[in-house]
Order: structure tokens, then C-alpha cells, then sequence
């Protein structure tokens, strides 16, 4: 490794508003809120992890002590941005809510929050995952939260909302992160390939985004491995040999087996995918997405679909399937035998989805029984009008 290498995570981390990925609607309240002087005094970043909470917050940071600022289109190659993206700025304090979650260490952050900025407009303390945070910690910041100095402003991070007070979050404006669609994911990865000089083909691209489950992170970390492991050339089936991924063709088999009932041919791919040491939890999991837009499928085409197998199937059916598809889940992730787990899963989920529900059984039933009378009353009076 050549000296002052960066991985591909930390080289191509946004620095500006306009490389957020996926963030519409937090960017462009921050970007109002600064272009309207309407900057509160502390904000609260909640979501998955590698959606940019982190990223986002530096970003912020830079607009508000940027040169002339704040402005939200300041320029990186600013001074004052560099050194709060390389963390060396005397203003904008990073804290790691895991590793300070004492109150010792919130006591010091309220003593220092009195003294003026030394470089730029405002002091910008970021509290990464601020969940972390001993009681006594959060209730010795809640003064120093609710009136802090006018220079002062807190950020907070967080991938676990839940476990932070309410006091504290009711003292912030919250922004929810969402995870990062993954069409938006490839186009970003394609970018950083054409940069690096990198041939990828689009399954590789896909495979590598359906791993990543929405963090542009992650799938930036598994790109840059398989750089390592490939080279400059990417294809499909390097990514699912490395991470054990069955192939999106191969789902759909599977998908497809599952839907016509052909309990052969699903044992079969499971012992193919389990053959070539392919990941069974992972299987699983694009499975029941698969099968969920099958399902989105038959909603919209009035409850009936012919997206598995070319099999046709209601919602009621689809629905059966992947709530045995999610029952199953637990036994395949800690059960001791994850193979027969898991077969055992799909073939369950074959018969629930060929079982009926008892009330529609009732409502047809009670349905045919009113008709009934009505038809032999129309029988009737036909045979009468008969001469």
C-alpha cells in the first residue's frame, strides 16, 4: 500500500451540500435555515448507519464558520473548511458519545462552552452516537441545551433514537436520515469507478447496493475490497464469490419454485447455494424481498399477480408466504442446522401460501348461500312465465 492512501469511505466522504447523497430534504432545510438566518441552536441527526449523520454535521459545521459566512455554497477549498474536515479547527469540537459518556466529561463540555470562538463565528460541538450518554450525562447537558451562548451550537448523532431522552430531544430540531435507495448507490459507485479508473459491470454495481441495505458507507467499504480482490475489473460473479451472494437470477428461481410448489427443484437450489458456501441468511433476506414486491405487484394490479414463476397468485397467498418467510427467520440465523432451517422455512411457506383463510372461506360460503335463493327465485318465476 502506497503511503497516504485513503480508502474509498474516507477519500469520497461528501464535503459539500451538493455531495450528500440521498438527503434531499435534510439539505435543503439546513440550506434554508442558514440563507434565512433561522439557525437553531442545536440539531439532532437519527438514522441507519452510513447515510451521512456524521458527514452531514461537518458539512455544517463548515457552512457556519466558513470564510464570509455562514453560507450553505461555501467553497471547501476555504481554509477554514479544510481544517474542519482534516479536524484540526479550534471550533468545531468532535465528541464520541461512547467514549465520553461521563458526566465528568459533560461538566468540562459546560465549562467550555462559555469561552468565545478562537477562529471562526460559532462553536460547533458534533456528539456522535449521543444514545451512549450516561443518564447523569444527558441531565447535566440539559441546562447548557436549553440556553446555551449565542455562539454555541450542538449537533447530535444518533443510529438509536430511542434511548435518548425525550428532554433532550425536545430541545433539538430532528432530522430523520433514511437509508440511501439503491439505484442512487450505483450512480454514486459508478462515479467513483470512473474516477478510479475502475471497469464494474451494473450486476456488480447492483449486487454490491443490495448488500449495502441502504448505507453509502458500507457499499463504498465493499467496493473498495473488491478493488483489492479484483483489481480494476469488476464483475457479478466475483462479488457473490467473495461475499457469498446468490445470484438475483437465481432468487427468482427460487421465488419461482416456491410459488408453483416444487418442492424438488427448491431443495435442489438450496443445495447448490449451499454447496458453493453461498450465505443461506442472506438468501433469505433478498427472498423475502423479492417476494414483498410480488406483493406490492398484486396490489396494484387489483390483488393478483404473475410475478413469481408466472404462477398466478392473490395477496392473500403472497401475504401467507412472506409471513412464513419471517417466521422463519430466527431458526435460519441461530438455530444449529441453518441448512435444514431453512428448507424447512420455504417448504412451510409453499403450504401457507396454498392454505385459505377461514373468515374469506366463511365469506365465500355466506356469499354463494344469498345467492342461492335469489337464483332459484329467478328459476322459478322463469318456469312460470313458460306457457
Amino acid at each position: 500500500m502506497s503511503a497516504g492512501y485513503q480508502v474509498i469511505a474516507r477519500k469520497w466522504r461528501p464535503q459539500t451540500f451538493d455531495d450528500v447523497v440521498g438527503q434531499d430534504h435534510v439539505v435543503r432545510t439546513l440550506r434554508n435555515a442558514i440563507a434565512r438566518q433561522r439557525i437553531a441552536h442545536a440539531y439532532l441527526f437519527v438514522g441507519p448507519r452510513g447515510t451521512g449523520k456524521t458527514s452531514t454535521a461537518r458539512i455544517f459545521a463548515k457552512a457556519l464558520n466558513c470564510t464570509g459566512g455562514p453560507k450553505a455554497d461555501f467553497d471547501p477549498a476555504d481554509p477554514a473548511c479544510q481544517a474542519i474536515a482534516e479536524g484540526s479547527h479550534l471550533d468545531v469540537i468532535e465528541i464520541d458519545g461512547a467514549s465520553n459518556n461521563g458526566v465528568d466529561q459533560v461538566r468540562d463540555l459546560r465549562e467550555t462552552v462559555q469561552y468565545a470562538p478562537a477562529q471562526g463565528r460559532y462553536k460547533v460541538y458534533i456528539i456522535d452516537e449521543v444514545h451512549m450518554l450516561s443518564a447523569a450525562a444527558f441531565n447535566a447537558l440539559l441546562k447548557t441545551l436549553e440556553e446555551p451562548p449565542e455562539h454555541v451550537k450542538f449537533v447530535f448523532a444518533t443510529t438509536d433514537p430511542q434511548k435518548v431522552l425525550p428532554t433532550i430531544v425536545s430541545r433539538c430540531q430532528r432530522f430523520d436520515l433514511k437509508p440511501i435507495p439503491p439505484e442512487l448507490i450505483v450512480q454514486r459507485l459508478q462515479k467513483i469507478a470512473d474516477d478510479e479508473k475502475v471497469q464494474v459491470t451494473p450486476e456488480a454495481l447492483a449486487c454490491i447496493a443490495r448488500m449495502a441495505d441502504g448505507g453509502m458507507r458500507d457499499a463504498q467499504s465493499i467496493f473498495d475490497q473488491m478493488i483489492s480482490f479484483c483489481g480494476t475489473a469488476i464483475a457479478e460473479p466475483d462479488v457473490l464469490d467473495v461475499y457469498g451472494l446468490v445470484a438475483a437470477e437465481k432468487i427468482a428461481e427460487l421465488a419461482g419454485a416456491l410459488a408453483t410448489g416444487d418442492h424438488g427443484k427448491i431443495v435442489a437450489i438450496v443445495d447448490e447455494c449451499d454447496a458453493n458456501g453461498r450465505d443461506l441468511v442472506r438468501l433469505l433476506s433478498d427472498l423475502q424481498a423479492m417476494v414483498r414486491q410480488a406483493l406490492l405487484a398484486a396490489i396494484a394490479k387489483g390483488g393478483r399477480t404473475e410475478q413469481l414463476g408466472g404462477v398466478p397468485m392473490t395477496t392473500e397467498q403472497i401475504t401467507r408466504m412472506l409471513d412464513a418467510l419471517r417466521e422463519g427467520e430466527g431458526g435460519v440465523k441461530l438455530g444449529l442446522a441453518e441448512k435444514i432451517n431453512f428448507e424447512v422455512t420455504l417448504l412451510k411457506a409453499v403450504e401457507a401460501s396454498r392454505a385459505r383463510a377461514i373468515d374469506s372461506l366463511i365469506r365465500e360460503l355466506t356469499t354463494l348461500a344469498d345467492e342461492l335463493p335469489a337464483a332459484a327465485e329467478a328459476a322459478d318465476d322463469g318456469s312460470k312465465k313458460k306457457p
